[in-house]
């Protein structure tokens, strides 16, 4: 099964690669930009047919590796 793992900074916690990120589009000429945060996106292929354990073994391995939970929210999708 296709996991889709979305990866954010939480709110209050500062990012300084969006903040470089949103300086250089604005100074591309995209002045309406505003409040760029940057993330992760994380695709895996996991060898189960449930949905339900598909996603409670994705949800372990966010929990465990691939997000420091302390700052950072995931997301988990299932194709």
């Amino acid at each position: 099964m296709k996991v889709q793992i979305h990866i954010s900074l939480k709110n209050g916690v500062l990012d300084p690669q969006g903040k470089a990120i949103e300086n250089s589009l604005i100074n591309l000429g995209f002045d309406k930009v505003e409040n760029v945060r940057q993330g992760k996106f994380i695709e895996l292929d996991i060898d189960e047919n449930d949905p339900v354990e598909a996603r409670k073994q994705a949800t372990e391995m966010c929990e465990k590796l691939l997000a420091n939970t302390v700052i950072e929210n995931y997301r988990v999708d299932l194709e």
